[in-house]
């Protein structure tokens, strides 16, 4: 249970409010770029739309967290408060959300342009990207050992694929 709320925008907002907010700021076609959810492109309307959000939580988190960082435009948290559900995440008092971020289709796909691009000079150069849980962990010797000489597949840290499926 979320023990207290501190100054997060979410807290108190319904989905359909926030919905709202973002169709009539951003379009359907902006927030189906930025997203890239398809209830935001195929015959868009508000109650199917919401219907999908309620049921699917990955999708809702997405579209939790694109209404705290781009439309509310509020500081990115700690790792540890990154971890957490959009919902869940305090920021500190006094911290107060600023204007939308403007966005276009075309403005979208230039970030996600140069996104990709930024992948792949870091994957040329040899390095891999450090996000979240991907970045290295000190492990003692029975952790090691337990795990043998099978390793798992790295997840994708793809920009067009970033769930690596």
């Amino acid at each position: 249970m979320i023990e207290q709320q501190q100054n997060n925008p979410l807290h108190g907002l319904n989905l359909e409010t926030m919905l709202t907010e973002l169709v009539k700021f951003y379009d359907y076609k902006v927030l189906y770029a930025a997203l890239k959810l398809e209830c935001f492109n195929l015959n868009p309307n508000m109650p199917g739309c919401i219907k999908f959000l309620k049921k699917t939580e990955w999708a809702r988190e997405r579209v939790e967290g694109f209404y705290l960082y781009r439309f509310k435009r509020m500081p990115k948290g700690s790792e540890a408060q990154m971890r957490l559900k959009p919902r869940e995440r305090g920021f500190a008092d006094g911290i107060v959300p600023r204007k939308p971020q403007k966005l276009t289709v075309e403005l979208v796909e230039e970030m996600r342009a140069k996104a990709e691009a930024n992948y792949k000079a870091m994957k040329k150069s040899g390095q891999r990207p450090r996000y979240g849980n991907d970045k290295p962990r000190q492990q003692d010797s029975y952790a090691q050992n337990r795990r043998g000489s099978a390793k798992r597949p790295a997840a994708s840290q793809d920009p067009k694929n970033p769930w690596g499926k």
